[in-house]
């Protein structure tokens, strides 16, 4: 049972759980006369949005007010399906990111107004399993719509699902994406080969790479603690150490960021894995 708390519109009621934490919950026709302080029952509601940010919460409600039912119904199920096959923790704010962007890439397409994606090559590149879930979008799109929206689609898709994973912003996301591509540009110009991209270890150092330029551009630098190791690596692996000079001393003179001792051995670990494969 869930205690309305304000009717959003038709389909879309603000309420209270039984265990007192407000939601969000869907059902065709549940908020059709219903007054604040009413019951409705488990089996009037399709689905429960549970988010925790009462800001984001309150942004959701803002936008099911907006955006018609049937796109907010089609972002919930790729919503879901993305969530069942990467079984990672997402951003509650998915929920309003993406389902904003898709109603208005749906409708953009109706008037054949549709975007091309710059980034598209390296979405594909670092973010495979994301932009694979984006091509299912468009197959839900397609079933539920009768409209099939381009690759570019799949791609800002893909970046919005890893915003979600990262907990970042779409203009951050677009900016570790781009710097990934840089720093690959300067270990493949510094080694002198082409890295092989089905390789797990290239896998690993993408990851790595993501990760990474999130704390970098987050301001959130790992601690050093092992000196003895940092040097040791430095020592042992002194061609690959000099590869993360390199891209320590590009991020200094482009972002005016610096790298810790721990992220340069992080990354010398992972240059003699790529550059050895």
């Amino acid at each position: 049972m869930y205690r309305v708390k304000k009717v959003i519109n038709n389909n879309f009621i603000s309420s209270i759980d039984q265990d007192g934490k407000q939601v969000v919950i869907r059902g065709l026709g549940i908020g059709f006369q219903k007054k604040p302080g009413e019951w409705i029952k488990d089996d009037k509601v399709e689905a429960v949005y549970r988010i925790e940010d009462k800001a984001t919460s309150n942004k959701l409600q803002e936008l099911v007010s907006q955006v018609p039912k049937e796109y907010i119904d089609t972002s919930t199920e790729i919503i879901d399906n993305i969530k069942l096959k990467l079984n990672k923790k997402l951003n509650d704010n998915i929920y309003i990111t993406l389902t904003d962007h898709l109603s208005f890439a749906i409708e953009r397409k109706k008037l054949n107004q549709e975007y091309s994606n710059a980034l598209l090559w390296d979405i594909k590149r670092f973010y495979d399993q994301e932009y694979k879930l984006g091509l299912e979008s468009l197959d839900i799109i397609e079933k539920k719509h009768k409209i099939r929206l381009s690759d570019d689609e799949a791609g800002f898709i893909a970046l919005h699902i890893v915003n979600a994973e990262l907990d970042t912003n779409m203009s951050s996301m677009i900016k570790i994406t781009s710097f990934m591509q840089e720093v690959l540009e300067i270990v493949k110009n510094y080694y002198n080969i082409e890295l092989n991209e089905d390789s797990l270890d290239f896998g690993r150092f993408i990851t790595h790479l993501k990760y990474f330029a999130q704390r970098l551009f987050s301001n959130k630098p790992t601690k050093d603690t092992d000196f003895q190791l940092q040097r040791m690596i430095r020592e042992n692996y002194s061609k690959d150490y000099g590869c993360a000079e390199k891209i320590k001393e590009y991020i200094k003179e482009k972002y005016d960021l610096n790298l810790t001792g721990e992220e340069m051995m992080f990354l010398t670990i992972h240059l003699k894995r790529i550059s050895t494969n």
